[in-house]
């Protein structure tokens, strides 16, 4: 028989809490039968497995116990930060303000400051708890008895006293969780409501409540409340007025008593009666109560929104932290200039087409902004919102990169037909001039000198030069036509291109509120662009003979003046894009004429009407000739005083007859006496400019051409 080698000694048993023990592998042997030889094995046998006992799996269930835990403080702290519960629900009110002070436009809810439980009368609160949680102060955020009582109302049908809901969840809902129903979301409800009364004191848990919660009107919390309904703070509450407040938390926007002042007293006598349940209050207190009169003094006559408040809008709310505290905000929109903008474009007869005007400082600050006829119908802003085509406005970046390849203006060009090729461009009109200069040919806008330089030049050196300037919108790569100004883009990055080179210093950003000064670290490292002195004078020269020499004629004015028209197939959209005027005055003008829904326009380019909206906002803006008998804006530091009507269309003429003599007051509050002197229709003009006589301009009643 063979001798078997010597078993290995036991190892000491080694416990990994809370895991078990960890024992040696034990190798089974079997008595041999007689004189019989074991069989041989290579390799051991598996070890015999030994019965788990019941501390194994306490010590498993108290470790995945703990995991669980751990798992779940994480979740919370990621999902419901206790901080959040000290922020408004809904981003608080701002109002816009013009660079002079002038209100125009006022958006977000009404809040204010949060409320402390140490500061308000007993009766504040006992109001809210009866109606919304009698049991608050000895739950732990959720009441298995409210909700079985509010279960057996709805059941019974008698009347819902209290909702099922404590104020730890109503507040868990509104300040971490969307308002859908279903039982996810009210399993994550309990769960944030066990959180929050953990970690806060019941008085905290209640404030932030009373500070957060919807009062209907678009007031939030119970200090906006108590002002906007009583005007009186939260501390100096009647008992009547904070039991009206309490019973409008059900159902705010209904129950508003501004809107509905019967349902808001059902609601009321409602919260009595639970006051008197909860023991609060006797009847003979409730009886004596009368009722809570309103005290509504706050009245907002600001829009919500024009066109450029819903363009700015954004930017304020990135520039401010979530407070409760309203702010009002100073725009760079200069009020005299936007009205300016406003009158041009009313005096334009438009007919059915839309418009949109945009004036900027060469470093990018708006000071006017029209994005459409009539906000009131349409808020669709056309300078931000609108992508059309810039039609040959987009000629700028292909002279410029042939002037930064190395051309002269004076370099000459074939204004020929294209015969070859698969894009075969033709001028407007069908007109060409042979052999012309790079000047003449961008001041009257050739297509196919366009094309071939494109083609000479490359995609990439017009596109760069459209990046440079700050065009991030979609440009096609070998495509010529992309030299017409086919690709898409809207009015306000196409002007802040134009902008770029009257100032020589690109990108342009355009913005809405003042920006800090850069520091010399940022200007280390935020390099602006800038074309050398030649390449710049050159294409102001090209500009400038667009306008004086070439398509853009209506719109020359008596200064120098930069400028290109643009008009795209088939008329259905018309541009005009310049600058003028020098320093501080220097305004960037973009203006664009066409139909929403893209059809053709009738008897409109680039060229006319486009350029002559230009002009005659320039002719005021820039040239100082103020619209007849303009008053200057009188100074209003209170936001809630009348505000100038920046998108409103302009008044019309109010004739009274005086007898034989006619007296009219328009809306620039110029007034014109009309009489006759010899048998001749004369008009006597009073403005701000003194007293003027001008012949009558004889009317056609009929509003058509002679």
């Amino acid at each position: 028989m063979n001798e078997q080698s010597p078993l290995p000694e036991r190892r000491r048993r080694r416990w990994y809490w809370p895991f078990g023990q960890n024992n040696a592998a034990e190798t089974a042997f079997y008595e041999p039968y007689g004189d019989a030889t074991p069989p041989r094995f290579d390799e051991p046998v598996a070890p015999l497995k030994k019965p788990r006992g019941k501390w194994w799996w306490i010590s498993r269930a108290m470790a995945t116990g703990l995991l669980a835990v751990i798992l779940l403080i994480a979740y919370l702290a990621i999902t419901a930060p206790l901080s959040k519960s000290l922020q408004p629900i809904v981003p608080p009110q701002i109002t816009l303000l013009t660079s002079d002070g002038q209100p125009f436009a006022r958006n977000g809810a009404v809040v204010d400051k949060p409320v402390e439980v140490a500061e308000l009368p007993d009766h504040v609160m006992e109001a809210f708890m009866a109606i919304e949680d009698r049991r608050f102060y000895s739950h732990w955020g959720i009441d298995p008895r409210g909700l079985a009582r509010a279960l057996w109302s709805n059941m019974t049908g008698n009347g819902i006293t209290q909702g099922g809901s404590t104020i730890t969840q109503q507040l868990a809902k509104t300040t971490f969780l969307t308002p859908e129903r279903s039982l996810t979301r009210k399993a994550r409800e309990m769960l944030i409501a066990f959180w929050l009364e953990s970690w806060l004191t019941k008085d905290e848990i209640l404030e932030r409540y009373l500070s957060n919660v919807y009062f209907g009107d678009n007031v939030y919390g119970l200090r906006a409340a108590s002002l906007h309904y009583y005007y009186r703070q939260p501390e100096n509450l009647k008992l009547e007025q904070a039991i009206m407040l309490a019973g409008l938390v059900q159902a705010p926007s209904r129950l508003a008593p501004t809107r509905n002042p019967e349902l808001a007293e059902k609601r009321a006598n409602l919260v009595k009666s639970a006051m008197v349940s909860a023991g609060y209050l006797s009847q003979r207190e409730v009886d004596e109560l009368g009722p809570a009169k309103l005290d509504v003094r706050a009245k907002n006559t600001l829009p919500t929104g024009t066109y450029f408040a819903d363009w700015a809008m954004p930017q304020a709310r990135a520039l401010t932290d979530l407070s409760y505290e309203k702010l009002n905000l100073t725009t760079t929109l200069d009020a005299w200039l936007q009205d300016i903008a406003r009158r041009a474009v009313s005096r334009a007869p438009l007919g059915q087409a839309q418009v949109a005007l945009v004036a900027m400082r060469p470093d990018g600050k708006i000071v006017a902004m029209i994005g459409g006829k009539d906000y009131a119908k349409s808020a669709f802003n056309r300078v931000t919102q609108a992508k059309r085509q810039p039609g040959s406005t987009f000629k700028l970046f292909v002279w410029l990169a042939a002037l930064r390849a190395g051309m002269d203006p004076d370099d000459m060009v074939d204004d020929t037909p294209i015969t070859k090729g698969g894009y075969l461009p033709k001028n407007s009109g069908e007109k060409y001039r042979g052999k012309i200069s790079l000047k003449e040919a961008f001041g009257r806008s050739s297509n196919v000198a366009a094309v071939r330089l494109f083609g000479q030049l490359g995609d990439k050196a017009v596109i760069r030069e459209a990046r440079n300037l700050g065009i991030d919108s979609d440009l096609a790569e070998d495509d010529p036509s992309l030299a017409l100004g086919t690709s898409t883009m809207d009015l306000l990055e196409l002007t802040a291109a134009y902008a770029g080179v009257a100032g020589n210093r690109w990108p342009v950003q355009p913005y809405a509120f003042e920006k800090a000064e850069q520091s010399w670290t940022e200007w280390l490292f935020d390099w602006p662009g800038r074309y050398d002195s030649t390449t710049h004078e050159n294409m102001e020269a090209l500009l400038r003979s667009a306008v004086n020499n070439g398509t853009g004629r209506q719109a020359m004015l008596s200064i120098p003046n930069y400028g290109k028209t643009g008009t795209t197939q088939n008329n259905r959209d018309a541009l005009f894009v310049g600058y003028a005027g020098e320093g501080e005055k220097q305004l960037v003008v973009g203006v664009w004429i066409g139909n929403d829904d893209n059809s053709p326009l009738k008897g409109i380019s680039g060229g006319g009407l486009p350029a002559r909206i230009w002009k005659d906002f320039m002719l005021q803006a820039v040239q100082a000739k103020k619209p007849v008998g303009r008053t200057k804006p009188v100074e209003r530091p209170d936001p809630e005083g009348p505000i100038i009507p920046l998108d409103l269309p302009e008044v019309p003429e109010i004739p009274i007859d005086i007898g034989d003599t006619e007296v009219r007051i328009d809306g620039n509050s110029t007034v014109r006496v009309g009489t006759e002197i010899g048998g001749i229709a004369v008009d006597f003009r009073i403005d701000g400019d003194g007293v003027a006589l001008e012949r009558r301009r004889e009317e056609n009643p009929s509003g058509q051409n002679p």
